[in-house]
């Protein structure tokens, strides 16, 4: 189970998605002296997508005898992985706009490393993918052996 490199990808995968999940992913300096984060914990769409993350991850590590569902659920959960990546920097622009609506000017503001995680995550699962391919085309052969 543990011993193939996908069943590592993925479990790797929903290390980086719970940490994207933690940690801060926008943090910005105001004039008035004050800071404000944005984490995907504060924004309950982002945190159902990442939670949906975590599980298809840690969920298609034990999924190791049905390669072909184990296979759907990672491609599944690139897609999730992708529309995470594209809510988090939409949650951001819209706090950053509500900032600025509201008189409140912007000093400084940065993204930090969890936000660039998710890049890491869809990457970590399309290996995972790429491998449990090639393991479904090496059952494929040896089943035409017999």
């Amino acid at each position: 189970m543990i011993q193939r490199i996908q069943s590592l990808y993925l479990l790797l995968a929903a290390g980086a998605g719970a940490a994207s999940l933690s940690f801060d992913l926008w943090k910005a300096k105001l004039s008035n002296g004050t800071q404000t984060a944005v984490n995907a914990s504060s924004n309950y769409l982002l945190f159902v997508l990442y939670v949906i993350i975590i599980l298809l991850a840690l969920g298609g590590i034990f999924l190791f005898k049905k390669r072909k569902l184990q296979f759907r659920l990672t491609i599944f959960n690139i897609l999730f992985a992708f529309a995470a990546l594209g809510y988090q920097y939409y949650v951001v622009q819209q706090t950053a706009n509500k900032l600025v609506a509201g008189g409140v000017a912007i000093s400084s503001a940065s993204y930090q490393f969890a936000s660039f995680l998710p890049i890491l995550l869809i990457v970590l699962l399309f290996l995972a993918a790429r491998g449990i391919y090639k393991d479904e085309k090496l059952i494929k052969s040896l089943d035409r052996l017999r």
